[in-house]
C-alpha cells in the first residue's frame, strides 16, 4: 500500500475512532447524571445511603444474588457434565431441554408459579377434593430465590458446557492416571480448567439476579429494584438517585470479582485434541441422572406451558376478560420497538466495534469498553437516570432554544429506544467486532488500488463480509428488547402498551386469563434466541 493509501487509512480509523469514542461518551452521560442527583443532598445522601431500611433491602438483594448464583453454578455445572462427559443417552436432546428455560422470561415464569403453587392456585384446586386444604407458601425470599435459578441457571450451564467442549480430554485422562480417581480427576483437573466458563457464566446470573425486577415483586419480596421504583414513584427522586448509586456500586464488585477469576485463569482455555472426551462413567446412575434435567424442564417449561394453555380456556375469577382486554396493537408495539432499537444499535454500534477490531487505539478500546457500561446497569436504574437527565436539563434547554423539548424526547418513543441502545448495544458490538477481524484486509486495500473510496470499498467488500455478524447482533438486541420490563415501564409514553406492560398491568389486576396470548408470544420469540444461541455450539458430536 502507497504511502498516501496508509496516511488515508490511517486519517479514516483516526475518525472512526474519535466518533466511536463519542458515542460512547453520549450513552454513557445520562448514567453519570444519577451521580450529580445524588451530590446534590449532601451528607443527606450518605444518611440515606446507611439508613436501617436501605441496609436491609442491600443485604436482603445481595443476599439473593448470592443464592441465585451458587445454586445456578451447582445445577449449571451438574448438568454441563452430564450432557458433555456424562454417557446420558440421547445427550443432544438433553442439552436442548436444559438450555430451554432461557426461552421464558423469569416474570413469566414466577406469574405462571405463582398461579400453579399458589394459595388459590391450579394446584390448590386440583388437591381440594382429597382434603388438602392449604399448600406451603410459594412467596417470599425463598420462592423468588427459587423462581430465578430456575430460569438464569442456563446461563451457567451453556458457558460451562463450552468450556467443556474445549477441554483437552488427555489432561483428564493424565490427571487419572497419576493415582488420581474419576471425582478427584474432576475437582483436581476438570474443574480448573473450565473455572472461567462458570465465572462468566456465574456473572450473567449474578446481574440478571440484581437488576431483576418483576421477578422479586411478583414473589412479593422487597429488593433494591423493588425499592428505588417505590422511591421514585413517591417523588422522592434524590433518593432513588443514591439508592440506583448503590445498585451501581453492587455491580461493579460483581464484574471485579468476575474478572479476577477470568485473570487467575487466563490460560485454562488452552487445549489440544480429544475434545469434550466422555470421563464420566455413570454407571447405574445413568438414568436416575436423567431425572434431574426432565425434573427442570417440567417446572420451567412444562408448568408455565400448562398454565398458560389453561388461561386460555379457563373460566371463573381471575380468568374473564377484566377491563384491560389484549390488543394485537401491543404486539406491534413490542415488535415495532424492537426494531427500532435492533437498527439504533446497529447504527452507533458500527464505528465502535469496527474501531476497536482495526486499531490499536487505547481511546477506541475505552470506547469499547464504556458501552458495556449501559449492559451492566439494571434497567430501572437506567431508567431513572433517564428520566432525571432529562427533567434537569431538557427544561432549560427548552427554554434557551424555544423549541418544546421536553414533549419531542421526555417519556418519548426516542427515550425509550435510546434506553434500549444503551442497555443493549453491546450485544450488537460483539457480533461485528468478531465479524470484522475476520475480514482480510488486504481485500479492502486492493479494492481501494482498483480507484475505489473508503465508502466504496465499505460497501462493496467489507460490509458484505460483517453482513452475519450485523445480522446476528441485531436478531439478539431484537429479542432481548421484546423481553425488557422495567426500563419500559417506566419510560414508555403515556397510555403506549406492549407485550411486557400489559402483562404487567393484566398481573396487577388479577386478569391472569389475559396474560395467556401475549404471555405465549413472548415465549415463542425468546425461543428464537434458544436457536441463535444453540446454532453458534460446534464441537458436540454427540
Amino acid at each position: 500500500m502507497s504511502g498516501r493509501s496508509a496516511d488515508r487509512s490511517s486519517t479514516v480509523d483516526t475518525g472512526l475512532t474519535l466518533l466511536g469514542a463519542a458515542i460512547a461518551a453520549v450513552l454513557v452521560l445520562p448514567i453519570g447524571w444519577l451521580a450529580i442527583d445524588a451530590a446534590g443532598l449532601g451528607w443527606t445522601a450518605v444518611e440515606l445511603a446507611i439508613e436501617s431500611r436501605t441496609t436491609a433491602v442491600l443485604v436482603r438483594s445481595i443476599a439473593l444474588v448470592a443464592v441465585v448464583t451458587g445454586a445456578s453454578i451447582v445445577l449449571g455445572v451438574a448438568l454441563a457434565l452430564l450432557t458433555v462427559q456424562g454417557d446420558l443417552p440421547f445427550s443432544r436432546f438433553w442439552t436442548i431441554l436444559c438450555a430451554l428455560p432461557l426461552a421464558v422470561p423469569s416474570y413469566l415464569g414466577a406469574f405462571a408459579f405463582v398461579s400453579a403453587f399458589g394459595p388459590n392456585g391450579a394446584l390448590a384446586d386440583l388437591l381440594a377434593p382429597v382434603g388438602i386444604s392449604s399448600l406451603p407458601s410459594v412467596y417470599g425470599f425463598a420462592g423468588a430465590a427459587f423462581v430465578l435459578t430456575l430460569y438464569t441457571y442456563p446461563y451457567v450451564f451453556l458457558t460451562t458446557r463450552a468450556s467443556l467442549l474445549s477441554l483437552d480430554g488427555t489432561l483428564v485422562e493424565a490427571g487419572q492416571t497419576l493415582n488420581s480417581g474419576r471425582w478427584e480427576a474432576l475437582k483436581r483437573v476438570t474443574i480448573p480448567q473450565i473455572l472461567p466458563g462458570i465465572a462468566a457464566g456465574s456473572l450473567l446470573v449474578a446481574l440478571y439476579t440484581l437488576a431483576d425486577f418483576g421477578t422479586p415483586n411478583i414473589m412479593r419480596v422487597e429488593v433494591f429494584t423493588q425499592f428505588i421504583y417505590a422511591q421514585y414513584n413517591a417523588f422522592a427522586r434524590d433518593y432513588a438517585a443514591v439508592l440506583s448509586l448503590q445498585l451501581l456500586g453492587v455491580t461493579a464488585v460483581i464484574l471485579a470479582i468476575e474478572s479476577r477469576i477470568g485473570a487467575d485463569e487466563s490460560g485454562a482455555y488452552e487445549s489440544g485434541g480429544n475434545r469434550g472426551a466422555v470421563d464420566l462413567d455413570l454407571g447405574a446412575w445413568q438414568y436416575p441422572a436423567l431425572l434431574v434435567p426432565v425434573a427442570v424442564f417440567g417446572l420451567a417449561i412444562l408448568v408455565p406451558i400448562g398454565i398458560f394453555g389453561m388461561w386460555l380456556t379457563q373460566g371463573g375469577p381471575g380468568y374473564e376478560a377484566g377491563q384491560v382486554a389484549f390488543a394485537w396493537e401491543y404486539a406491534w408495539n413490542s415488535a415495532n420497538l424492537a426494531l427500532l432499537a435492533a437498527a439504533a444499535s446497529v447504527v452507533v454500534a458500527l464505528p465502535i466495534a469496527m474501531a476497536s477490531a482495526r486499531t490499536d487505539s487505547r481511546l477506541a478500546a475505552l470506547a469499547d469498553r464504556a458501552s458495556y457500561v449501559g449492559y451492566a446497569t439494571p434497567g430501572i436504574v437506567l431508567a431513572i437516570a433517564l428520566l432525571s437527565f432529562g427533567l434537569d436539563l431538557l427544561p432549560a434547554l427548552a427554554d434557551l432554544t424555544g423549541v418544546d423539548v421536553v414533549g419531542l424526547f421526555y417519556k418519548t418513543i426516542p427515550m425509550l429506544v435510546f434506553a434500549y441502545v444503551v442497555r443493549f448495544m453491546p450485544q450488537a458490538i460483539g457480533s461485528i467486532r468478531t465479524s470484522t477481524l475476520q475480514v482480510d484486509r488486504e481485500l479492502v486495500e486492493a479494492a481501494q488500488t482498483l480507484g475505489r473510496s473508503r465508502l466504496s470499498a465499505f460497501r462493496s467488500v467489507t460490509l458484505p463480509l460483517i453482513l452475519p455478524g450485523v445480522a446476528a447482533g441485531a436478531a439478539l438486541v431484537f429479542l432481548t428488547t421484546m423481553k425488557e420490563l422495567p426500563a419500559t415501564l417506566m419510560l414508555r409514553p403515556l397510555g403506549f402498551d406492549t407485550l411486557v406492560t400489559y402483562i404487567w398491568t393484566v398481573q396487577e389486576a388479577g386478569f391472569y386469563g389475559q396474560a395467556a396470548v401475549p404471555a405465549l408470544i413472548l415465549v415463542v420469540v425468546s425461543g428464537l434466541s434458544m436457536a441463535v444461541i444453540l446454532s453458534q455450539e460446534t464441537g458436540d458430536s454427540s
